[in-house]
């Protein structure tokens, strides 16, 4: 609906205007009027409520003083549709004011607009159901309550961003279908469905209809369920039934901004909350969403095409600031499909207002900062350019119009001189979307996302079949194995072609050298069981870059492959452009921890279950970027221990804060715990896949600390180790605990030192001694901090008799290698002898029978700087140690590798010479 020739109008009076001042002679740019003065809608305004004018408070235009001067329009006999009329008149006045005259930021101009279609909203929703329940009664939900209808605002209106012309989106939802409970006399009763398509054309009627007044905003209905054809409101069931069955991916963009505007009474009793549970699975995807993509352009494409039908005859239309080459609207897509696609695993993303979204790209690393910076200016100077191109007749265009007065006089509202300034920066900034647009779907230079690879690549066989001509023979059978699978035949049509162009372009990448055969096998391997998750195929499609950095995971190890089908969704990370440079910040994951979780908090959606998924994937993304970084070369053993060491630090952190916030025993703000890490964790050697040792302690003198503490450890055990969708974190094992799987999951920190320092009838063993020479303190208290450091310290430097020590530790070498038998004729990297467990077992008695008359030995610094100290310190000959250490290293490396090949750690006895020579050289200087 548009508002045409308003009565009592400039047009409708033949009032003349001449040079944009009614009246005047002299044009406004050059007399003392203010800028806005030239504005024939504000001119028309000030003749027709000059009366009306001073109702409105000075200043922004907020919803307390449009109340107000609502409040004071119906005292001086406006009936309601008459008062929201005059009230918006006074309002875009007094916005074209401080716009124009005195130069206001774009969010105080866009939130005034809003919040008057929200006020005006609910002042038609009150009227319209005061006067259909005087007819039909209350509409009924069960319980005996009032059924509620809510009024969606969809697109600016959700965002809260309105432009000054803007027409409204809104889709009517009610929760629930019944009947009205009648008048008084038991007449009038129609079911809820009625009732509330009444009242959504008496709300229309109330905001859209044109009168004498004009109107209040235009409303459109059309991206409700099944569009113009739809019934005027819906159900929340016939809604969340639409969004499963019929919803479609454009759909998604346009409820993403969705939110309930009125009425009111629905929003702050918490009701309309209910409306959530059915957008945000819709919108928001569990996995990465990048089959969206070809939605977004063809919605593109369609606008663009009606965009040039429009302009067709008309070359003055082309230059359109919101549809037009690196407009408005583009802008807008390129926000909206970032997170659309990554809103599922960030919900941080799940924010309404373009400029919010943008900051919060670049923050979650998701956008260059640099980017988000010059697509927020752009945004803003195209916005603030709309507002000006409306202000001049209340249309709703985003043309820039061929008029010199016009365009001066827009160019010097927003700051310049003239209009070649003006154009030149407009062009600068529509230029600077474009090229972004284009990069993000396809059309720039550069590798071009909707195609094969880089501009030129010869274009991708429609069929599998046509593909396999131009496979190598042992690829072209595995493709083939796999060309007639269900899965394969169950793919739409689309999904076929996007798989069909990414083994052509594996193939063009194998005759080009690069990439290897072996990694396009091991790409069909990974592929065939994920078939069904559509999106992932859509990604490399759209990412040729991250195809090309899998393949070289996939054909640098083996291990990589399984990782990536367990969790398939972490392949989004290859398309960090620092991921190979960067290295893992603890402090940065707790924050982007914390931050999901507030996001997940604001919608409601941080239950338990939400969490544990929330820590997987962000634990699985962080292994899967040093599992890169590995593999290509960039990190070595010991920086790959460090990073998942620090990994399992932190994410032992979180956990634990989340579940203590979650404790329904909670006594106190903070618990006053710590959690003791040994073994790897403790010596800072984690590798992909290993356990956490630990041991719990507690200082609390709270009488009802022990139960507190015990259901605290239990569920922060399964926090950890429970397997969810998105997988596991970690195996956890309390064996090292005080009396192992016999005694308590957590004791105090006196009970613990106690048993170390064998106080008392039940102490720690020596092999448990042998541990505490790789425990650490990992988190916790920090008051038990330099107390456990005591404790260890006292352990390790107890006197000891060193000949019982000694074969008391052989004894137990023996057991190990009893548990863990070696193939006849093979050498095994950590059990056999020369292997690992001789070097560490040496080091453990070489901290325990010689830290206290050597403390270099005490610190927690691992086997290698141990047996350099070692050999400092004169306890083992002239490079002894220093051979140990090298062949250590070796040894380490070479275990590494094999798992990462899931390769046998037994080699062939003549392999490794010089390192178990060294590692033996050891032993027998130790232990004879």
């Amino acid at each position: 609906m548009t508002l045409g020739v308003v009565p009592g109008s400039a047009e409708d009076t033949g009032f003349s205007v001449q040079n944009g001042v009614a009246g005047a002679a002299d044009d406004a740019s050059t007399s003392s009027l203010p800028l806005s003065a030239h504005s024939r809608f504000a001119q028309r305004l000030r003749r027709r409520y000059a009366a009306e004018l001073d109702l409105l408070p000075p200043g922004e235009p907020r919803l307390a003083a449009m109340r107000q001067t609502y409040e004071a329009l119906r005292a001086r006999g406006f009936d309601v549709p008459s008062a929201l009329r005059v009230l918006r008149q006074l309002v875009l006045e007094r916005l074209m004011v401080l716009d124009c005259d005195q130069q206001a930021a774009l969010g105080p101009v866009t939130i005034a607009v809003t919040e008057l279609a929200e006020f005006a909203l609910d002042c038609a929703c009150r009227q319209a159901f005061a006067d259909l329940d005087a007819l039909h009664g209350e509409p009924r939900a069960p319980g005996d309550r009032r059924a509620q209808l809510w009024v969606v605002g969809m697109g600016k209106l959700g965002a809260r961003e309105l432009n000054v012309s803007s027409d409204i989106d809104l889709v009517y939802v009610y929760d629930h279908d019944g009947e009205t409970a009648g008048t008084t006399d038991g007449r009038g009763r129609i079911s809820n469905h009625e009732y509330f398509g009444k009242a959504v054309k008496a709300i229309f009627g109330l905001i859209g209809d044109v009168t004498e007044h004009g109107f209040v905003f235009r409303v459109d209905l059309a991206l409700r369920p099944n569009g113009n054809s739809g019934p005027p409101a819906a159900s929340l069931g016939a809604l969340e039934e639409y969004f499963q069955v019929q919803g479609r991916e454009w759909e998604r963009f346009a409820w993403l901004k969705s939110r309930v505007v009125a009425p009111l009474a629905c929003i702050e009793d918490g009701g309309a909350n209910e409306l959530r549970t059915a957008v945000l699975p819709f919108v928001f995807r569990r996995y990465l969403d990048y089959g969206v993509f070809d939605a977004l352009r063809v919605l593109h494409r369609q606008i663009r095409e009606h965009a040039a039908k429009r302009a067709a005859g008309r070359p003055e239309r082309a230059n359109d600031v919101k549809l037009s080459r690196g407009g408005i609207r583009e802008i807008e897509f390129i926000v909206q499909l970032l997170q659309v696609v990554r809103g599922g695993q960030y919900p941080e993303l799940r924010t309404r207002p373009t400029l919010q979204a943008l900051d919060r790209l670049a923050a979650a690393g998701l956008m260059p900062r640099a980017t988000a910076d010059g697509l927020a200016a752009a945004y803003t100077f195209l916005r603030r350019t709309e507002h000006r191109i409306q202000y001049l007749d209340d249309q709703q265009t985003h043309v820039l119009m061929g008029c010199d007065d016009d365009l001066g006089w827009i160019a010097r509202t927003m700051g310049f001189s003239d209009c070649c300034p003006f154009l030149h920066e407009l062009d600068g900034h529509r230029e600077f979307v474009a090229q972004e647009f284009d990069t993000l779907l396809g059309g720039g230079a550069g590798e071009c996302k909707g195609c094969a690879g880089p501009k030129g690549a010869k274009a991708a066989p429609a069929d599998l079949d046509a593909v396999l001509e131009q496979l190598p023979p042992l690829l072209r059978e595995r493709v083939t194995q796999w060309r007639d699978h269900p899965r394969v035949q169950a793919l739409r049509d689309d999904a076929r072609q996007r798989l069909s162009r990414l083994v052509a372009r594996t193939a063009q990448w194998l005759g080009q050298g690069r990439v290897t055969e072996e990694a396009a096998l091991r790409m069909t391997d990974w592929m065939e069981p994920l078939l069904r998750r559509e999106s992932y195929l859509a990604l490399l499609v759209e990412r040729p870059s991250v195809h090309e950095r899998l393949l070289r995971l996939l054909g640098a190890a083996r291990w990589p492959a399984r990782y990536l089908m367990q969790h398939p969704g972490v392949i989004d990370e290859l398309a960090s452009d620092g991921m190979l440079a960067d290295r893992f910040s603890p402090d940065d994951f707790d924050r982007e921890l914390e931050h999901r979780r507030r996001a997940l908090q604001i919608t409601g959606e941080d239950d338990d279950e939400a969490l544990l998924n929330l820590l997987r994937r962000a634990h699985h993304a962080e292994l899967f970027r040093t599992l890169a970084r590995d593999v290509e070369g960039v990190l070595t053993v010991e920086q790959v221990a460090d990073e998942l060491s620090a990994l399992a630090d932190v994410t032992l952190r979180v956990t634990a804060r989340w579940c203590w916030q979650r404790l329904k025993q909670q006594h106190r703000e903070t618990p006053q715990f710590a959690i003791l890490g040994y073994g790897k964790l403790g010596g800072k050697e984690l590798g992909y896949g290993s356990d956490l040792d630990i041991v719990f302690v507690y200082e609390d003198e709270d009488e009802g600390a022990p139960e507190a503490y015990a259901a605290f450890v239990r569920k922060l055990i399964n926090w950890l180790s429970t397997k969810t969708a998105e997988g596991d974190l970690f195996e956890i094992d309390t064996a090292l605990r005080p009396n192992g799987g016999s005694g308590l999951l957590i004791t105090t920190f006196q009970a613990y030192d106690n048993y170390q320092q064998r106080r008392g009838s039940n102490t720690a063993w020596t092999w448990e001694h042998q541990a505490m020479t790789r425990a650490r303190f990992v988190l916790g208290l920090e008051a038990l901090r330099p107390r456990f450091e005591a404790t260890r310290e006292a352990v390790i430097t107890a006197p000891r008799d060193v000949d019982a020590l000694k074969r008391e530790i052989v004894a137990m070498r023996d057991k190990v290698r009893a548990a863990h038998p070696v193939k006849a004729g093979r050498f095994d990297l950590k059990h056999s002898p020369g292997g690992m467990v001789d070097a560490e077992f040496a080091v453990q008695f070489l901290v325990l029978s010689q830290a206290a008359s050597h403390p270099d030995l005490i610190p927690n610094v691992g086997n290698i700087a141990l047996l350099q100290r070692a050999e400092a310190a004169g306890l083992l000959p002239a490079g002894v140690g220093q051979a140990a250490a090298t062949a250590y290293r070796e040894l380490r490396r070479l275990q590494h590798q094999a798992r990462l090949n899931e390769e046998s750690t037994q080699l062939a006895p003549d392999q490794l010479p010089q390192e178990r020579a060294a590692v033996l050289a050891l032993w027998r200087h130790v232990f004879g």
